[in-house]
């Protein structure tokens, strides 16, 4: 029985080469199993994003006034939104952030090239 495995890939497409020379000999070699398994489609994507630094931007536009920005958290925003949607929510209720500073992520840095690079990625 051949089953179906879905293989995706962010930016640039679908590196066949990568999964069929690297990655399933490694998973074969720790579970024999995956010689059912075959390749049969894949698909790419791309990420939406902050390009200075790849984090997101929260918080008021210093310009455009009733303007509030929640974007470009790189693929990262089923982690991060529930976070981000509170602090957006205490901005819009109580015109501050309240539970967590998320001024950090202020659009000021962008205008000011100041980026916010992560320090511990895993």
């Amino acid at each position: 029985m051949t089953t179906l495995l879905q293989v995706s890939a962010l930016e640039g497409g679908a590196d066949h080469a990568l999964f069929e020379e690297i990655v399933w000999p490694t998973l074969y070699k720790h579970c024999p199993a995956f010689a059912a398994l075959k390749v049969k489609g894949s698909w790419a994507g791309f990420y939406e994003y902050n390009t200075m630094d790849q984090n997101a931007i929260l918080g008021r536009h210093p310009h455009v006034p009733n303007m509030l920005l929640c974007n470009g958290f790189s693929g990262h925003g089923l982690q991060q939104s529930p976070g981000a949607g509170r602090a957006i929510a205490e901005l819009i209720t109580k015109d501050q952030f309240v539970t967590v500073d998320a001024s950090c992520f202020g659009f000021d840095r962008v205008l000011k090239n100041k980026p916010l690079f992560e320090e511990n990625i895993v």
